[in-house]
């Protein structure tokens, strides 16, 4: 029998971010994907150009809407097929694709107002870029903090630069410390994104990421799995034999390793990630999520542990470049 988790969901041996939105709001809540049409400085030459290399046309908004339409619109789609289920539910526009802060204020502010103000909408999840956090966006992101559930969603990847660099990140670790040490400061819930499985990361290169995030203490994290997308530089490399991609095996080892090492009141709002089967090279069990999902759920019931079970307060500074 596990230890006493204080964050129970269902049989899961995490905080998962459904329980967290079901004690927050009682009600159940999705997050309802949008494109704004937005672009990425290492894609529009301030800082590189051809974005991070396994990043789709997409910019990682996949399933995000139709930026050729308007955001209400691609809202209203996405919430009529749930409200068939869930009739009472709640929803959270989540900004995905792309840099969601790569604007002007007055740009932002006519893109998240709209579908703030839609009915049952009840918070905001904007996914962006540490070095793209300037003051205004700051003042505007803390005064959306004050008036609705706000979550600013950081993509950091890996702490390991040589990795960064590899993948054309085109910002470094201290430049993600600096954005996340903003928003902290204005008390604003942040979600980190990692990838595991990067091309040259070793598996104690993957944790060693994990635990220098949970000493951070974000709000959450997700947990992606590398997908090979067709198109990409990445795909290239792969179909050349540049890289391998993990097994089933070894990503829900690793995936149950950082979770242990992840303090329990940290949200998990993801411990895999989705590659559309369409544009889908590698890995193709990925395509069986339920499946990935349910081996993470067994292999820590196997292990007789939980998140949080290995976590340390303390953590060495990674040498970087190595």
């Amino acid at each position: 029998m596990c230890l006493s988790f204080p964050y129970p969901d269902s049989n899961k041996r995490y905080h998962t971010l459904n329980d967290y939105y079901r004690h927050k709001f009682h009600a159940k809540v999705f997050k309802v994907p949008l494109n704004a049409g937005f672009t990425c400085p290492n894609r529009d030459g301030s800082k590189g150009t051809g974005g991070c290399t396994y990043c789709s046309e997409q910019g990682s908004g996949d399933f995000a809407g139709n930026p050729a339409e308007s955001l209400v619109t691609q809202f209203e789609k996405v919430r009529d097929l749930q409200l068939q289920k869930w009739p009472d539910a709640y929803y959270i526009p989540y900004f995905q694709a792309f840099t969601n802060t790569y604007a002007p204020v007055g740009v932002l502010r006519s893109c998240f107002e709209p579908v703030l103000a839609l009915d049952k909408v009840v918070g905001l999840n904007i996914a962006t870029r540490a070095d793209c956090l300037p003051d205004d966006v700051l003042e505007y992101l803390t005064e959306l903090n004050s008036r609705t559930c706000l979550t600013v969603e950081l993509g950091l990847q890996t702490i390991h630069d040589q990795t960064a660099q590899a993948i054309n990140r085109c910002h470094s670790y201290a430049e993600f410390l600096d954005g996340f040490e903003k928003l902290k400061k204005h008390s604003i819930p942040v979600c980190v994104h990692l990838i595991d499985g990067l091309p040259g990361e070793t598996r104690e290169m993957m944790l060693e990421t994990a635990q220098a995030v949970g000493a951070l203490r974000p709000h959450s994290v997700k947990l992606h799995l590398l997908h090979v997308l067709k198109g990409t530089p990445m795909a290239a490399d792969y179909l050349a034999g540049k890289f391998d991609v993990l097994s089933l095996a070894e990503y829900v080892s690793i995936v149950c390793d950082q979770l242990e090492l992840l303090p329990p009141e940290i949200v998990i709002q993801r411990i895999t990630g989705d590659g559309a089967r369409d544009s889908l090279i590698a890995p193709q069990w990925s395509l069986k999520k339920f499946v990935v999902m349910n081996e993470i759920d067994k292999e820590l019931k196997r292990r007789n542990s939980r998140q949080g079970e290995k976590q340390s307060d303390s953590f060495v500074t990674v040498k970087q470049g190595r």
